[in-house]
Formats: structure tokens, C-alpha cells, sequence
């Protein structure tokens, strides 16, 4: 019990590391969600797409930087992310539900093109910084965790300023809150859906490309860890940009807990279990609803 009770401060720290990860894909899931009622289940492979362009770039003798990669691949998604919404408004006005089914069809068609385009080989991406590590007060701390908790901090506070402080982030809020009064007042629903969309798929981007480090890159991996973003936006209520934050905190640490105390092979049992939970213990997420019965 001892051992236990001395592991436990670093599990949390790393399980809080990677739920920053869970927290960035999350975010990008609830903005499309806020805006157009769809839960893109493509968003785990257009991410992983985007990270094969980065490895391709870099690793494969292309000699192009990781910042030039990283750029041209964040070109590359937004263009599919603006496509795929092109594709799914005019059935997304119809039925939110086929919206959201049409996106499954997105991304099996994305996970196809991934396999054809680069193979189903098995690769590593390593983030291009210094490797180093340091103790703080009994905690490991290395460079791979100041480098994630950087990135989420310049992301998230970026965001926010963004919705909460400029004309277009009052334009999503607005479009978010009621979109037939948004057209009305002469909102660009199209305009600001599409950003949405790019945003969101630039999210993900981001958070493929810090959590492949820690694992491998395949045609299914990104995908496979966008279901773990996707318990975190149930669990922050699925239109809550701050929800979903906490939700992807909450998940890497008590997945991380469970992996260490319990067994990490019913980890996928444990995630449905959480997703269950969520969905009848904090409907409506599990941070208390503003006035007005919407949140940012």
C-alpha cells in the first residue's frame, strides 16, 4: 500500500499530461458540435493523416523542417476538414443524425486513403525537442511534458481569447446558441461553421502530433486516441469548451489510475464504463450550466 500511495502523485501528473492531449482533441470535437449539431467521428483520422504528412516531410529524406511540415499538413486538413464540411452541410440541415453518420463515412474513407498513400508499416514521430529530465520534489518532470503542457496553455488561452474577445468569436457563440436568430441578424452560417471546422481539424492536428511521440504512429492509432477525446467531451457535456478541458483531465488521470491499479488490457471497458456514467450521473456535463442554459 505504501508503494502504492508513493506512485500515486506521478501517476496523476502523467495521467494530467495526457489528458491535456484528450483536452485539445476534445475541444475541436465540441466546436463542430456547438456549431452544427455534428459529432465528427472523422476527426481522429484526418489528424492521423495529417500526422503521416508531418513523418513523410521529415523523416523520409525530404529534408523539410518540422515547422514547414507541421504547416503544410495543417494546410492539408483544413482543406479536407472545409471539404468534408462542404459535403455534409446540405445533409447535415436535414438530420443532425445523418450529419454525424455521413462523418463515419468521411473518416473510413480517410483511413483508406492513410493505408494507400502511406502503407499499414508501423512508425515513429519524435517531437524535434531537447530530451531532458529534472526531479521536482520526488516528481519526474521531462522535457516531452513542459512541451505538452506549453502547447495546451498557448491553444486553450489562444481559443478563448478568440471566442470570448473578437467578432468572430461572437459570431460562434451566437451561431452556437440559436442559428436560425444568428441568419436572421444576417450571420454568415457558412462562413462561421466553415471556420469551425478548420479550427476543429487544426485541433486535432496538434494533439496527433504530441501523443504519437509517446506511442506509434498507424493508419488507426490518432483515431483510436480521439475516442478517449471524444470521453472527454461526453464528460464535459458536449457543448462546453471548459468542460471538455476538464473532461480530458479527468479521463487521463482516471485511465491512468486504472491502468496502474487494475489492468491496463480492460482500459477499453473502463472508458465505456466512464462514458456511461457520464452520460447518466452529469448529463448535462460536469460543469454547472450558465444562465441562459448555454455555455462558451
Amino acid at each position: 500500500m505504501g508503494d502504492m500511495l508513493q506512485d500515486l502523485l506521478p501517476l496523476i501528473w502523467t495521467g494530467a499530461i495526457t489528458g491535456c492531449l484528450y483536452a485539445i482533441g476534445a475541444l475541436g470535437l465540441v466546436m463542430i458540435f456547438k456549431a452544427t449539431r455534428v459529432v465528427n467521428f472523422a476527426h481522429g483520422n484526418m489528424a492521423g493523416l495529417a500526422a503521416f504528412v508531418v513523418y513523410t516531410l521529415t523523416a523520409q529524406g525530404m529534408g523539410l523542417g518540422w515547422a514547414l511540415a507541421v504547416v503544410a499538413a495543417l494546410g492539408l486538413v483544413v482543406v479536407l476538414a472545409l471539404a468534408s464540411y462542404g459535403v455534409l452541410a446540405k445533409v447535415s440541415e436535414r438530420s443532425d443524425l445523418r450529419g454525424t453518420i455521413g462523418t463515419l463515412g468521411v473518416g473510413l474513407i480517410l483511413q483508406g486513403a492513410t493505408q494507400v498513400v502511406f502503407g499499414a508499416d508501423i512508425v515513429n514521430l519524435d517531437l524535434p525537442v531537447p530530451r531532458w529530465g529534472a526531479s521536482v520534489g520526488g516528481l519526474r518532470i521531462t522535457s516531452y511534458d513542459v512541451t505538452v503542457l506549453a502547447v495546451t496553455t498557448l491553444v486553450v488561452g489562444t481559443l478563448f481569447v478568440v471566442i470570448e474577445r473578437t467578432r468572430l468569436g461572437i459570431a460562434f457563440r451566437a451561431v452556437s446558441t440559436n442559428p436560425f436568430a444568428s441568419r436572421v441578424c444576417g450571420l454568415n452560417l457558412v462562413a462561421v461553421q466553415g471556420v469551425a471546422w478548420g479550427v476543429a481539424a487544426a485541433l486535432g492536428v496538434i494533439a496527433a502530433l504530441l501523443i504519437v511521440p509517446t506511442t506509434f504512429l498507424s493508419s488507426t492509432t490518432v483515431a483510436a486516441f480521439m475516442l478517449q477525446s471524444f470521453a472527454a467531451a461526453v464528460l464535459g457535456g458536449f457543448s462546453s469548451l471548459p468542460g471538455s478541458i476538464l473532461g480530458g483531465l479527468v479521463v487521463g488521470i482516471a485511465m491512468n489510475l486504472f491502468s496502474y491499479f487494475v489492468s491496463p488490457e480492460l482500459n477499453a471497458t473502463f472508458l465505456l464504463v466512464l462514458i456511461l456514467v457520464a452520460l447518466n450521473v452529469f448529463p448535462g456535463g460536469i460543469l454547472p450550466q450558465r444562465g441562459g442554459g448555454s455555455r462558451a
